[in-house]
């Protein structure tokens, strides 16, 4: 019978020391950036602290909130209609950088499409836990989840931001293949999914740059490629002890936007491979830890919870990493805990708060 464990101090302790290295990386990355475009060197280190203590807080209330009181279906339909009205709102909103992802109050700015992320996780387990007994059945099991999943990523595509819609995509598909799903209607569904995101990829001209820099960044050094060029310039500078913090040249106007997308190339440039492996060594507990909680959860609601929460995590992370290194096109999505910015901070704490409790109730393995 499963019984109220203590909390996984080892997914606690390997989410907190990333937070702590977002605090002191960000301020190391945009300390310049910010002196020169706001007169404080100081701002974003104090924006991202704030962050970090609100998400904190989050994660300690959420992980004291049972779980399965989110199974119920006033909990999962608000969150989505919240979710809904929210990507469409925001589709009016002032465009930054030529999107429309966020919304801005008071110098706070809120991205809804990371909120979509824990709404569908919500919504895919609980679907599941109902339905896995039949779930070969598509017009059954898969339909609504297709849909609400179709819909969501429409939305976010539109803003536009394919990174964040494809992530959306792939973390339910991890949850359904979880579920038992057949490999033929993965195939099936995967082979309907190739002329769509390739359409999409090819239908704006900025994306059709980034693949081709991707398969050949020097052929467009100072515009398409720089980004990936730049990372990499950094990545090797750190070498094995980096070269110190503050101590990295890459982020003074080389490396645009230093602490976000590229924080990681930061901090392998100034804390070299043992800094950048001990990123990804979190990362690799956050995984183990949470796909742990999910063999040991007491239910099959608590079991997809756990696989949605450490994929959202665990692919943001690996996608990140890979454009940095660039060993994928560029996608524009943030590093979990690490990156400057407070939505992503905010759900992925959230998120990690909801593992937690789930561990808390799981059977101890024998």
């Amino acid at each position: 019978m499963a019984r109220k464990l203590k909390s996984d101090k080892l997914l606690f302790l390997a989410t907190f020391v990333l937070v702590c290295m977002s605090v002191v990386m960000v301020y190391s990355a945009s300390a310049v950036l910010a002196m020169e475009r706001l007169g404080n060197a100081y701002y974003y280190l104090w924006k991202q602290g704030a962050w970090a203590l609100l998400g904190l807080l989050i994660l300690f209330v959420v992980m004291r909130i049972d779980y399965r009181n989110l199974r119920q279906p006033v909990v999962i339909w608000t969150a989505l209609g919240v979710v809904g009205i929210a990507l469409v709102l925001v589709l009016f909103m002032p465009a930054r950088n030529g999107s429309h992802r966020w919304f801005a109050m008071g110098g706070i700015t809120l991205q809804p499409s990371e909120l979509a992320k824990l709404a569908l996780i919500l919504f895919t387990a609980a679907l599941l836990e109902r339905r896995m007994h039949r779930i070969d059945e598509v017009g059954y099991a898969l339909v609504p989840i297709a849909i609400a999943t179709g819909l969501v990523a429409g939305l976010v595509v539109i803003e536009p931001d394919f990174g964040t819609a494809l992530s959306i995509v792939a973390i339910v598909g991890v949850m359904v293949f979880a579920a038992g799903l057949s490999y033929r209607y993965i195939i099936g569904a995967g082979l309907v999914m190739l002329p769509v995101v390739s359409a999409v990829l090819l239908s704006a001209g900025y994306r059709r740059r980034r693949l081709l820099s991707f398969l050949d960044p020097e052929a467009d050094p100072l515009g398409a490629g720089y980004q990936a060029i730049q990372s990499k310039i950094a990545i090797g500078k750190g070498g094995l002890l980096g070269e110190g913090v503050m101590e990295g040249t890459q982020k003074l106007f080389y490396l645009p936007e230093p602490h976000t997308d590229f924080i990681f190339a930061v901090i392998g440039e100034e804390l070299g491979l043992i800094g950048a492996t001990l990123i990804v060594l979190c990362f690799g507990v956050i995984a183990w830890r949470g796909y742990r909680a999910a063999v040991l959860a007491p239910d099959r609601f608590g079991a997809f919870l756990a696989v949605g929460l450490t994929t959202m995590v665990v692919m943001q992370a690996f996608f990140n990493i890979s454009v940095v290194l660039g060993l994928v096109p560029n996608k524009g999505i943030p590093l979990p805990f690490v990156s400057a910015g407070g939505s992503s901070l905010l759900i992925s704490l959230m998120g990690m708060g909801i593992l937690l409790n789930v561990s808390q109730h799981g059977t101890a393995p024998g």
